[in-house]
């Protein structure tokens, strides 16, 4: 499996102001669970960098074992592997908390296959987020704080803009110019339906119908591997579902705000 991610040029990296850990992450720790050893390595390195402890393992069982051994702060885990895939694994960890009355721990899926590991089977399997290979450090760390615990005054969000792909990363994702303007195309369209038809669900009140076009949005911005505003709309699904519209307006007008600006973003490109 090609990660194309170039070791050298990552590990010659400094880290960039975003990226700075709060203090806090010095005493959490993160389990990885990875059959690529050179991507393990780079997980390995890039959660020094941030200042995490961690501990890394080749597949599910030795992920579950792991586990077993002590708590995790966080698990990222690939969703194919040998002996035990991220799938079965992480349903396993969520049938463990159940049974036990454990702390549910966050589980970010890492991927390198949009079609075959999409957002929805991720969330079947009980894991929150995803991550699209090859990895940055930038977007790492971007998940890792929305995700990680600790005061809410030390999550940090990096610019929205800074993690938006380009024009040339939507072409090297998907590999043709024409096939980059057809999908933007219906994208955009579906996106600016979905948003529209949020803004009467939300001014109604309608929770079934906020929940389902906040689905649709949440995997449209998943398809592109916007992780900060796909792993904020995942959170307002859940938090729809729990508090209500009322309790959660703000933040929805919010998330409305900020993607309303990355479609316009989207139709420059």
């Amino acid at each position: 499996m090609e990660t194309g991610v170039s070791l050298n040029a990552v590990l010659s990296r400094e880290l960039r102001p975003s990226t700075v850990p709060p203090p806090h992450w010095q005493h959490l720790k993160v389990l990885v669970v990875e059959d690529h050893s050179a991507y393990r390595a780079l997980m390995g390195w890039f959660l020094k960098k941030l200042g995490l402890g961690h501990q890394l393992v080749g597949d599910g069982l030795h992920g579950l074992a792991a586990l077993a051994e002590c708590p995790f702060d966080l698990v990222i885990s690939d969703c194919q592997m040998p002996l035990m895939d991220g799938y079965s694994m992480s349903r396993a960890i969520r049938r463990r908390e159940c049974a036990n009355d454990l702390a549910r721990v966050p589980i970010i899926a890492l991927t390198g296959n949009l079609v075959h590991d999409d957002p929805q089977r991720c969330r079947d399997a009980g894991m929150d987020a995803w991550l699209l290979k090859p990895l940055s450090l930038e977007q790492l760390h971007s998940v890792l704080a929305l995700w990680l615990p600790g005061p809410a005054d030390a999550k940090l969000h990096a610019p929205v803009s800074a993690l938006w792909p380009s024009r040339i990363d939507l072409i090297e994702s998907f590999g043709d110019a024409r096939v980059v303007n057809q999908m933007l195309a219906s994208l955009l369209c579906e996106a600016r339906e979905d948003s529209a038809a949020l803004d009467h669900a939300r001014m109604t009140l309608n929770v079934p119908l906020t929940a389902e076009r906040l689905h649709r949005l949440v995997g449209s911005l998943a398809f592109l591997g916007v992780a900060e505003l796909e792993l904020r709309g995942m959170r307002l699904i859940e938090h729809v579902h729990t508090q209500g519209i009322v309790l959660t307006k703000p933040q929805l007008e919010a998330f409305q705000t900020d993607l309303r600006a990355y479609l316009v973003y989207l139709g420059s490109l």
